[in-house]
């Protein structure tokens, strides 16, 4: 699905002209202003060129062009990444091959506290709309964002805690798509006010319906349809339904909405912001076709069923919400060892609800509580950088007949730290993280502790003023989540018996990456290359039996290769 851009304008508005001298003097981390060459997903800005690893940064106006219901469809054409697509409602990014619990989608460097790391069928609390900037980094230096980024990280930044006082007081931006897969209707809104020369306030919203999404053809591949039509023959009115759909795939529908707001105190020296959001989605899920089997007596009820915008509801729908609060604030330190302490908490209530046909099926909650504290180090001579700290406290549970995963808990504290010398053309550059985690289900009586410790040695050296060429080295370590320990039950979502295994081990793998780089009249270049070898990668093996007549899929771990090459050229067409 292509979506087509009807609108995109930023608008200042000439009020408070005596604020826009003073705003332009407190400009604090204005992204407005950051080119895609500098990424600030990291414990301070830094050049693309200066990092060791694989990285990727889509503007504002990159991001409207490539405009899609999800953040793992937005950026999926970036170099080394891929997205899920188990519907237009839920796509989660592939980082390197790498997905689920081996990926952390951050929202301004906090996690989005949902549950989409669980499973492919979950969608992404972030409305790729409101974004004004998304960096991608593959590779070791997203082991400073937990283990669970072993693969990588996506940092989704948007405005909602406003980071600089408009220019000329007020700053509005509206945007609105369609496209024609799905019947897609997209608008969204923003408005940025100065209330002094310190105090910013920022209001959002966003709005999203797409039908389901148009296929062109049957809905069954060929030799299904043909084993539907036999079923068809004998009688089965199911099989000859499914046989005969065609020209929009069931249950692929989407609806969405959003809002926001945030307000901050800005200063010479810093600043403090606070935001409240709040997320809502219904989609569909299309699942395997039946083939005339397995059929309940209630999904006769509800298949002529219609909501109020005609999506038809099929076997199963998602609906979820989320409210939201984030708390964001830095200071600059002075001239001592420190030059900068930047705070962020965000906290997400989150409620996920899976229907078949009409009926509740199992409804999630997640309460989660997110913070991290960086503390920046005074440049001293060739010696850059910064360490931390990070925690993490989730509270799952899952009600329902099909509830496949018990009520459980996990806490994680994590210590992190990156250091870098740069000594003319040759950089050198170290990183380290400690990580304690503890999951527990007293429903089951199980607890597991966890200790890891990651790190990463790398080295860059300038062959010219404008290419060079690196090489860094990680070892990696992550602990078994809650849904690879303890699920026990089925999943309808998926068409899957998920069994966890409370015994398993940590996860661990050696990285090694290389790379080439070079910008010069215009011209930009990228080669990479990389490899990861796991010990104890955990998976779900197909067990070839069946249980509630789905498919049983048992976590195992075992050995795992992953490589690639990665390029990236770009060059102007015409002078502007």
């Amino acid at each position: 699905m292509r979506s087509m851009l009807l609108a995109a304008c930023a608008v200042q508005v000439l009020a408070l002209p005596a604020l826009a001298q003073s705003g332009g003097e407190q400009k604090v981390d204005d992204l407005h202003a950051i080119g895609d060459d500098i990424v600030v997903t990291a414990p301070y800005a830094r050049s693309r060129a200066d990092l060791l690893s694989g990285t990727s940064v889509m503007t504002e106006g990159e991001l409207r062009e490539a405009l899609q219901p999800q953040i793992g469809e937005v950026i999926a054409r970036q170099p080394g990444v891929s997205a899920t697509s188990f519907s237009p409602g839920a796509s989660r990014p592939v980082l390197r091959g790498m997905q689920g619990e081996r990926i952390r989608v951050l929202t301004d460097g906090i996690g989005s506290i949902d549950v989409s790391n669980t499973s492919a069928d979950h969608a992404v609390t972030i409305d790729p709309i409101t974004a004004q900037r998304v960096e991608i980094i593959r590779g070791p230096a997203s082991l400073l964002y937990g283990s669970s980024a072993i693969g990588g990280v996506v940092n989704v930044l948007d405005k909602r805690i406003p980071r600089a006082v408009p220019e000329h007081g007020v700053h509005v931006d509206a945007i609105g798509s369609v496209a024609s897969a799905a019947d897609e209707v997209s608008v969204a809104g923003g408005i940025d006010a100065a209330l002094t020369d310190k105090i910013v306030v920022h209001v959002d919203g966003s709005w999203r319906d797409t039908n389901n999404l148009r296929i062109g053809g049957w809905q069954l591949a060929p030799v299904l349809r043909e084993h539907a039509l036999e079923h068809a023959e004998e009688g089965n009115a199911e099989a000859a339904e499914e046989a005969a759909s065609r020209g929009r795939l069931p249950d692929s529908y989407t609806r969405t909405k959003t809002a926001g707001g945030g307000i901050s105190l800005i200063t010479d020296r810093g600043m403090l912001g606070f935001s409240v959001g709040y997320f809502e989605s219904r989609y569909g899920v299309p699942t395997r076709p039946t083939l005339g089997h397995g059929h309940d007596e209630h999904d006769d009820e509800d298949e002529d069923h219609e909501d109020e915008h005609g999506h038809e509801h099929g076997d199963v729908s998602i609906g979820l919400k989320q409210w939201r609060a984030d708390v964001r604030g830095e200071v600059e330190l002075g001239e001592g060892f420190l030059e900068k302490l930047r705070v962020r908490v965000g906290y997400a209530d989150y409620t996920h609800t899976e229907f078949e046909g009409g009926e509740v099926g199992t409804v999630f909650d997640n309460q989660g509580v997110e913070g991290r504290v960086e503390l920046v180090q005074a440049k001293r001579g060739a010696w850059n950088g910064a360490f931390g700290g990070q925690f993490y406290i989730r509270d799952f549970s899952a009600v329902g007949d099909e509830a496949f995963l018990p009520p459980n808990e996990t806490e994680q504290f994590g210590l992190f730290t990156v250091q870098e010398l740069n000594l003319g053309a040759l950089g050198i550059e170290a990183s380290g993280r400690y990580e304690r985690t503890n999951v527990s289900s007293s429903a089951i009586g199980v607890s597991r502790s966890f200790s890891a410790v990651s790190a990463a040695l790398g080295a860059r050296y300038s062959l010219t003023d404008g290419i060079s060429i690196g090489v860094n080295a990680s070892r990696a370590v992550r602990a078994p989540s809650a849904e690879e320990l303890f699920s026990n039950g089925p999943h309808i979502a998926t068409q899957a018996f998920e069994v966890g295994d409370p015994t398993l081990a940590k996860e661990k793998s050696w990285g090694l990456e290389a790379f080439l780089r070079g910008e010069a009249g215009g011209f930009a270049f990228s080669l990479g290359a990389f490899a990861s070898w796991f010990d104890n990668y955990i998976y779900e093996a197909d067990t070839g039996l069946e249980e509630d007549e789905l498919p049983v899929f048992q976590y195992a771990q075992g050995d795992a290769t992953y490589y690639g090459l990665e390029a990236e050229f770009s060059a102007p067409l015409f002078d502007a």
